[in-house]
């Protein structure tokens, strides 16, 4: 059964539809990129995801024991984000706030979670430091332990390497693979790097003019990949 299921989907604002009767699923261990010219509606598809906009029709379906607390989001981090003045500690421990329900504080397993996925994510020594003092790779490693508090069951990664230099952007691109195939975390995370989709994802989901959905494999002999790959990379 699919964790999550995308049945004749339409998204829109101000009487202009993004997205027009969209149609995939995403099973447990799946990882899913999301490419696509800009302004295609990818960020727009990942709100409607997590329950932030509605669709104008159609629907998103959970199954598999997902619900919306075991999803965790690393949005495209802003100017503002970069300098907020919390810890290392502060920032991912608050990542469980979905899990504390009505109580005002967090309970053992809770900071036990947290201390986990700074420690997956080579971050403990950094434990106490101030976010605002890190590095941009850094930071991204903070709010990937962050989703990971809320995370239980799959991660949505709005292009998580915006903005980060080579060697940052190779080293984030491996915690993801790994904490997919390692940890079975389903990855589902929109990129306007198409190579890195093309090496690491096992679906890409491609929205625009023209739509596909499919393995990479299929998604590399496609003509839509082809198009796109001849007019160049977007985001949006």
């Amino acid at each position: 059964m699919a964790q999550l299921t995308c049945k004749n989907l339409c998204l829109g604002y101000d009487g202009y539809e993004v997205i027009h009767n969209l149609n995939f699923e995403v099973n447990k261990g799946d990882y899913l990129c999301i490419v696509g010219e800009n302004g295609s509606g990818k960020t727009t598809l990942m709100k409607a995801m997590l329950g932030l906009i509605s669709p104008t029709h159609g629907k998103f379906t959970m199954g598999d024991g997902l619900n919306r607390n075991g999803i965790g989001y690393l949005p495209q981090q802003t100017v503002v984000q970069r300098d907020f003045p919390a810890s290392v500690w502060e920032i991912t421990l608050s990542g469980c706030q979905g899990r504390c329900k009505m109580r005002p504080f967090y309970n053992k397993s809770e900071k036990e979670l947290a201390r986990k996925n700074l420690e997956k994510m080579g971050l403990t020594e950094l434990k106490n430091r101030c976010y605002r003092e890190l590095s941009g790779g850094q930071q991204q490693r903070v709010l990937l332990a962050r989703a990971l508090c809320a995370a239980q069951d799959i991660l949505l990664l709005d292009e998580p390497v915006a903005g980060l230099d080579p060697k940052v952007t190779s080293d984030m691109y491996q915690l993801i693979d790994e904490l997919n195939k390692k940890h079975g975390i389903t990855i589902i995370m929109i990129s306007h790097d198409l190579q890195a989709a093309q090496k690491y994802a096992d679906k890409i989901l491609h929205i625009g003019d023209k739509v596909f959905f499919g393995t990479k494999e299929e998604y590399l002999y496609s003509d839509v990949s082809k198009g796109f790959a001849k007019g160049g990379e977007g985001n949006g």
